[in-house]
């Protein structure tokens, strides 16, 4: 779990530099588009569009795209003929390391094709569907950025039903990241938030059940380059593995990341 946070800070950073490029927004605005054709246009009573909303704000995404993609999910918007539709793809990386990605595509075969080539020039196998899934486990979690008052913590995960939570920096900073069943996340977000915790996001996240210890830097190097590589492609929305890189690994990625 240690490992998997250490990763989660690196995607966190990596999504603030992504979000400068303007890379963020066909993401996100897919997200809108399909939270918003499966659970209406209505925020306050569609959890999974309300967070899409919120990333996309935090991306700095002006408020007329943001609009824009609502209309598009609920078909009051002229759209481009696209019709998007979730993914799931397995793979490995060097050194048998296991990985699952998440997408949006309207077109399966060119998604295909992409991840293929990420994975070939990176070291690693495209693998069946169901290859490595029964690897991971899927959980709620909520990041909070800090201070932490790890008594009130404690307080608001039994009250919110968490399974348990874990202190870690986010950002750099204090934080904590809180993980509880996936159809309990929305409670969860709400009584962290009335209890006045900072939530840096609430989503969905595959947890592997066993990780695989990196400690050779090479290996590590191609490892985040064969995750940057896949999470770049426009149709990919979510990279997951299961590897823990040491603290040595870690600290040096990191800088690099930085």
């Amino acid at each position: 779990m240690a490992g998997h946070s250490k990763w989660a800070n690196i995607k966190r950073q990596k999504a603030r530099v992504d979000a400068v490029k303007g890379k963020v927004f066909t993401k996100v605005s897919r997200e809108i588009i399909v939270a918003a054709r499966t659970g209406g246009a209505d925020p306050g009573a569609n959890f999974q569009l309300r967070t899409a909303i919120e990333k996309a704000k935090a991306a700095g995404i002006p408020n007329d795209n943001i609009d824009r993609a609502i209309a598009k999910g609920t078909g009051t918007f002229e759209a481009d003929g696209s019709e998007w539709e979730a993914i799931r793809y397995e793979g490995y990386g060097t050194g048998g390391v296991a990985i699952l990605i998440e997408g949006l595509t309207d077109n399966r075969n060119r998604t295909a094709a992409d991840l293929r080539t990420a994975f070939n020039k990176n070291g690693g196998n495209l693998g069946e569907t169901g290859c490595v899934s029964w690897m991971f486990e899927q959980k709620g979690v909520v990041t909070l950025a800090g201070p932490i008052d790890e008594e009130k913590l404690l307080e608001a995960s039994v009250e919110g039903e968490a399974e348990f939570y874990e202190l870690t920096p986010v950002d750099d900073t204090d934080g904590a990241e809180v993980f509880t069943d996936t159809k309990n996340l929305e409670t969860l977000n709400q009584v962290l938030q009335e209890k006045g915790f900072n939530i840096v996001q609430a989503e969905l996240r595959w947890i592997p059940n066993n990780t695989i210890e990196i400690n050779d830097q090479d290996q590590a190097e191609s490892l985040i380059k064969l995750m940057d590589a896949l999470d770049d492609l426009d149709d990919i929305q979510n990279v997951t593995a299961n590897f823990e890189m040491s603290d040595e690994c870690y600290q040096s990625l990191y800088s690099e990341q930085t």
